[in-house]
């Protein structure tokens, strides 16, 4: 035992935990370099645009180009004469502000700072200042949090400095800059760390980050947080639990299952936590019923759900937020060895209920069986969330818009559709009846893991519904579509991981049961 810990601490060892980038205000007026400037449709500027335009240059430039303005457009342009700027991009504000305040939503200006970040690093290939005219202080809050977001770019791997995209520190120039700092650093901060762990956690590969290294990296990321505790399950802890789902998934692998319980207690004393369980197969071959090996490799990325059930936490722990939450991670390997399970096994489940394995590739809800019991039986919960790269289908049905929402509970769905739409991280609501869980039924054992004749996505939703009491407020997102993905957005600026879940989990609970 001894060894495999060295083994374990020599590994961990070796793992760099990337830093996030850096937003800080200024009311110092930029003076050189490249500049990113705000403009307004119209052409229209604040205090810092009529500065720099004193002799209209820039406002010419706007002409000479038909530039809009329109939210998302950008335009680069050559500097003033009288000014040291070497070049300035203009990105596009939309209408200016009235009377009544600021025309664009939160999620507007999240998106303009994104947008702008990563234009930025395209046109200029190194740092740059910005500057916004906008005397509301949430509206820049809320353009530093987009810029962080969109600034996050997976390229820890490159060997050539070419590559490299990844930005330090981001500047922001503001009159109201203390404010402005305040405000980012008390709300958005927290929660744009949280998306950048958990991106580099999901984005890491396989043989860095499995079910140990997962709960040593996110146990460093928690170190020093005010009112949280970590307890873990190894794999003679689930036998005596009688967890034998999250067991049997993980025992054919070289690297054990793990279950990892994260507890912030912020809340009054006694309330009920909300609780986040998580999906996190490390990486999934299938097992016995082995997968398709042209696209295996995305697998790394099956233990999406656990590490923003985690970084959920994270965000909401980083705002001294006054609420119980409790993140649990189940995570596992699944492996194809000679002690892997097989096709037609029988398991038990903490519950006591039995299951029989269909498929071995349908194992993201075998161990959220033994993850969702554990949570509703311990906790008691106020509410139940699962999130799972569950099912294909689901993807296929919703695409990279929308994760999809099941649950018995329907008077919760239009809390998290509104949610969605605030945060960026949108939800669709699908069916979850009596036939399917009917569907699931077996004839050897209670419940069967894969086969049904019903929906795969609706059937997965069952399977893991049949282990949460049905008095419990519990919802699932299969988030298999829109956890990764090939494509810049506004908020990432990298392919693979979107950090999908914790943007809307943060609006959602903070809204819903904080104090």
């Amino acid at each position: 035992m001894k060894k495999l810990l060295m083994i374990s601490m020599l590994l961990f060892s070796t793992i760099s935990l990337a830093k996030t980038t850096t937003i800080t205000f200024t009311d110092q007026m930029p003076t050189e370099g490249n500049l990113v400037l705000g403009v307004y449709e119209g052409g229209e500027f604040g205090p810092i645009g009529q500065k720099l335009d004193q002799n209209g240059d820039i406002s010419h430039a706007i002409k000479a180009a038909a530039f809009t303005a329109k939210i998302d457009s950008t335009q680069l342009i050559v500097a003033p004469k009288d000014s040291d700027l070497d070049q300035i991009l203009l990105v596009g504000l939309g209408q200016k502000p009235n009377q009544e305040g600021t025309k664009n939503s939160a999620l507007d200006w999240q998106n303009i700072g994104g947008h702008a970040i990563q234009k930025a690093v395209d046109t200029f290939k190194t740092p740059a200042i910005f500057a916004f005219d906008t005397d509301n202080t949430d509206a820049l809050a809320n353009l530093a949090y987009g810029t962080k977001l969109g600034s996050y770019y997976f390229d820890k791997y490159y060997t050539s400095n070419k590559r490299i995209k990844t930005q330090a520190e981001i500047t922001l120039y503001a009159a109201q800059a203390t404010a402005a700092q305040k405000s980012f650093d008390n709300n958005w901060n927290p929660v744009a760390n949280a998306i950048y762990h958990t991106r580099n956690m999901s984005n890491e590969p396989a043989n860095i980050i499995y079910p140990q290294s997962f709960v040593d990296v996110w146990t460093d990321h928690l170190k020093g947080m005010k009112n949280v505790k970590i307890k873990t399950f190894d794999e003679k802890d689930m036998q005596k639990k009688g967890m034998g789902a999250i067991y049997g998934v993980g025992k054919g692998s070289a690297r054990q299952p793990r279950m990892m319980v994260v507890e912030y207690m912020g809340g009054k004393k006694g309330d009920a936590p909300v609780v986040i369980v998580g999906k996190g197969i490390t990486f999934d071959t299938g097992g016995i019923s082995l997968k398709n090996p042209s696209n295996m490799w995305n697998m790394k990325f099956d233990m999406s759900g656990a590490a923003s059930a985690v970084g959920t936490l994270y965000a909401l722990a980083g705002q001294n937020a006054e609420i119980n939450i409790v993140a649990i991670a189940a995570l596992a390997e699944n492996m194809p060895d000679a002690n892997a399970q097989r096709p037609g096994d029988v398991v038990t489940s903490m519950s006591g209920k039995t299951i029989q394995i269909r498929s071995t590739d349908a194992e993201g809800r075998l161990v959220l069986a033994d993850g969702v019991y554990y949570g509703d039986v311990t906790y008691d919960p106020a509410l139940l969330i699962d999130l799972a790269t569950l099912t294909g289908s689901v993807g296929r049905a919703l695409g990279k818009d929308y994760s999809g929402l099941f649950t018995r509970h329907d008077d919760l769905v239009d809390g998290f559709v509104a949610a969605g739409k605030a945060s960026g991280d949108e939800v669709w609501h699908l069916p979850l009846n009596d036939n399917h869980f009917k569907a699931i039924e077996n004839e050897v054992a209670d419940v069967m893991n894969s086969g049904p004749d019903a929906p795969g996505a609706s059937a997965g939703a069952a399977f893991i519904g049949t282990f949460v009491r049905e008095e419990t407020k519990w919802v699932h997102f299969d988030i298999a579509g829109v956890a990764w993905g090939g494509k810049n957005q506004a908020h990432n600026g990298s392919p693979g991981s979107t950090g999908y879940g914790i943007r809307l989990l943060n609006e959602y609970i903070l809204k819903h049961y904080s104090k």
